[in-house]
């Protein structure tokens, strides 16, 4: 198996950094092989704009839409995009790695979803989905949080998690990955917020670290979370009955998120 881990943390020594090397290391001593895109440390710039595409199709107005179509087509895609596109068609496993900022992903990886799944290219209106480009593909996500993990339940002052991470969720889901269950890591906390002595915050870190390794063994056969696919849907866009449940659905209709 090939994996890619998309690295978005500033700093190589934090502890999201030494998880992406443990998990490199672990995946290698499986036999797998492993590639890593570290968007800070090779200055990836998240910010779309005209700047991006030399050979545009209306030089008087810019619209991400439609040059990122015009450019797949022409083959004249920005060179950062195409390096990010290549990595993921050799990967069978993608595999995010970042800090929770602001209840979401940091602005460099939203930035990488905005350049990186070209419109027209990697997705259309028929090319979504079930139906996706990347589909055969899976992606997990592995994330860390500054506050304590009962914070994060249902209702909790940190926000649910579940519903936190589900826009990143549907957005793999919606570019065709099977995506499956998040690996998270709370309270890493630090530079002027703790919840536990320093002894104790370091057992437990580590034993987190110890659990995601491990975990990375069962990966290539853990099942993905559920999501519907077009059969699921009418011609309204709605889901018919007895489709599949996503997050965001569970928590509408008042049902426990598990």
């Amino acid at each position: 198996m090939h994996v890619l881990i998309v690295f978005a943390h500033p700093e190589p020594a934090s502890f999201n950094g030494m998880l992406k090397d443990d998990t490199a290391a672990r995946l290698e001593a499986l036999g797998h092989t492993v590639e890593v895109s570290d968007l800070y440390g090779e200055a990836f710039d998240p910010v779309e704009g005209a700047a991006h595409y030399a050979d545009r199709q209306d030089p008087d107005h810019f619209a991400a839409l439609a040059e990122q179509r015009h450019a797949g087509q022409r083959g004249t895609l920005p060179a950062d995009v195409r390096r990010e596109i290549a990595r993921i068609e050799r990967a069978d496993l993608v595999i995010f790695q970042f800090p929770l900022w602001w209840h979401a992903q940091p602005a460099i990886l939203k930035g990488w979803f905005d350049r990186v799944f070209v419109n027209g290219l990697l997705y259309s209106g028929s090319k979504r989905y079930d139906r996706g480009f990347f589909r055969g593909r899976r992606a997990v996500l592995s994330v860390t949080t500054g506050a304590p993990e009962t914070s994060f339940a249902p209702g909790g002052r940190s926000g649910d998690i579940e519903l936190l991470l589900w826009p990143i969720h549907y957005s793999l889901n919606y570019m065709g990955f099977s995506v499956l269950p998040p690996f998270l890591t709370f309270g890493v906390a630090g530079h002027g917020y703790r919840y536990d002595d320093d002894q104790e915050k370091a057992l437990r870190l580590n034993a987190s670290r110890a659990a995601w390794e491990a975990r990375l063994e069962t990966l290539p056969q853990e099942a993905a979370l559920p999501f519907p696919g077009w059969n699921d849907w009418d011609e309204a866009g709605l889901p018919r009955p007895g489709a599949p449940v996503d997050g965001a659905l569970r928590f509408r209709t008042g049902q426990a998120l598990q």
